[in-house]
């Protein structure tokens, strides 16, 4: 399905009935990566599973996108398709989101859920973690779909490094070295609604450090540590996230 906002053509999933999730997936993905958590909250739920501007089969940006374009670009959506109380579930730079359209209190939210979340300034160098975020991912899109793109992990593998940066759309360079400078720790206080963090013990990108931080900040907050478990920790442990999330949400079904 498409929608458009501001001109542009946004892609995204519907699947089930009941109230409303939505799935925001993180930095170079698209909305395939969130599908595991799709399917299983489809169960119960009405799951809108997006493509996130500049990412997936949704158009580039025309600038490059700030924190605050990104928490537009949610509020934009919700308001689009006239979704009303929604559970906003992000990973990564989509938890990232979340937290600057509740921070900023841009709509009505039921609950968070902040899987390995962004939000907090790094301590290291962009190009580091455009790195990490590009081996990661095709790391973890191999486990979905692992005779496909087998493939994918090899040819990453041997062509690693800083010429995956350098190869990106300049618009989505750009934003990375603009989020990546920002902070959003000043507007979680203002966060209002209980807000779960599952987080894995081994995640590089956004350490459990970050985790730890957000739960002082974010009133009604508590952390899930998925032992072993990397920067995809949903995917790493799926089965185990998967009751994690049926705790917190089992009384909105």
């Amino acid at each position: 399905m498409e929608v458009i906002i501001n001109n542009k053509k946004i892609n995204y999933e519907i699947e089930g009935e009941g109230k409303p999730v939505i799935l925001l997936h993180g930095w170079l993905a698209s909305l395939e990566t969130m599908k595991p958590l799709q399917k299983y909250l489809a169960k119960s739920f009405k799951v809108y599973n997006v493509d996130i501007i500049g990412f997936g089969k949704s158009d580039l940006p025309d600038k490059p996108m700030s924190t605050n374009d990104f928490g537009n670009f949610l509020s934009d959506f919700i308001n689009a398709l006239k979704i009303e109380n929604p559970i906003l579930i992000g990973h990564s730079n989509g938890g990232r989101m979340i937290i600057n359209y509740a921070g900023r209190n841009l709509g009505k939210i039921n609950k968070i859920v902040l899987i390995d979340s962004a939000g907090i300034k790094p301590k290291r160098k962009l190009s580091y973690y455009f790195k990490v975020y590009t081996f990661k991912l095709i790391k973890n899109i191999v486990k979905i779909f692992p005779k496909k793109l087998e493939p994918l992990r090899e040819k990453a593998l041997s062509k690693f490094g800083s010429s995956d940066y350098k190869s990106s759309p300049e618009v989505l360079r750009k934003t990375m070295n603009i989020i990546l400078n920002e902070d959003e720790q000043n507007i979680m206080p203002n966060i209002n609604v209980p807000t779960l963090m599952i987080w894995g013990d081994k995640d590089t990108a956004t350490p459990l450090e970050d985790a730890k931080k957000m739960e002082k900040l974010i009133p009604n907050s508590g952390i899930a540590v998925l032992e072993g478990a990397g920067h995809f920790s949903y995917l790493d442990k799926l089965n185990e996230c998967l009751l994690i999330l049926d705790e917190f949400i089992k009384n909105d079904k």
